[in-house]
């Protein structure tokens, strides 16, 4: 008598479940499903660890931790996924003339680069100071020249009023005009992508180096064309 009655009692609460699984929303079950494989799999590799099968517990923990970072990536489960996933690098522009190799990260809009020619040659731009970098613009040809000058506008906003003064200082603004021909390995240097790249994050990183570099954002109109250049560049062997 006592089995009869609790088996009807299991089977009412089997059906009343398959009722509520049936009526919930696919995405909470599918949420109650990834959770519970997650729980499990952990305890599963808690248990692997008590009895000292390490190569068995940890396919398991890896498994739970994913899937509890999927859950919740701003939590725990996403801080602790975090560690088992592969960043990426950041990503760096990357424009090089006869005298100056320039580079732009992404993320914070920072300059750097390399003198290639001339007196100072070798050295970090950061590591020479402004008034020997105007002084170096009487180097450099028309693209050597916009480069450096796009990079002494973000260093020294003020150094064409100081440069007005010296003679000897090179023409200002002498930016070229055209970005010129482009191979299509410099256009991905230029946007800071893997060859291969394909055309949404192309169209990501120009809008990116756009925001950052447009001149009515302070920016340089000669790099702003190269930018318009080598996505047009890559773009064109996606047609």
């Amino acid at each position: 008598m006592v089995t009869l009655i609790a088996g009807a009692l299991l089977l009412v609460i089997a059906l009343y479940g398959l009722k509520v699984w049936t009526k919930a929303d696919p995405k909470v079950l599918v949420a109650i499903l990834m959770r519970s494989v997650a729980y499990g799999a952990m305890l599963g590799a808690a248990a692997m660890l008590v009895t000292g099968r390490f190569a068995a517990a940890v396919p398991l923990a890896v498994l739970g931790i994913g899937l509890l970072g999927r859950l919740d990536p701003n939590g725990v489960g996403g801080y602790l996924g975090s560690l088992f996933r592969k960043t990426s690098a950041p990503k760096v522009s990357r424009v090089r003339t006869a005298v100056l190799e320039l580079e732009l990260d992404h993320a914070s809009g920072d300059m750097r680069g390399q003198i290639l020619a001339g007196p100072h040659a070798g050295r970090a731009l950061d590591q020479v100071s402004v008034e020997d970098l105007v002084a170096l613009r009487t180097l450099c040809d028309a693209q050597s020249l916009a480069l450096l000058e796009a990079y002494l506008d973000r260093r020294a906003p003020a150094w064409r009023e100081h440069a007005q003064g010296n003679p000897g200082g090179g023409q200002m603004g002498g930016a070229a005009d055209s970005p010129g021909a482009m191979t299509e390995q410099e256009a991905y240097q230029i946007l800071g992508l893997e060859p291969g790249a394909d055309a949404s994050s192309v169209r990501a990183a120009h809008r990116t180096l756009m925001m950052k570099l447009h001149p009515d954002h302070g920016g340089s109109s000669y790099l702003a064309a190269k930018i318009n250049r080598a996505k047009d560049v890559i773009l064109s062997k996606h047609a």
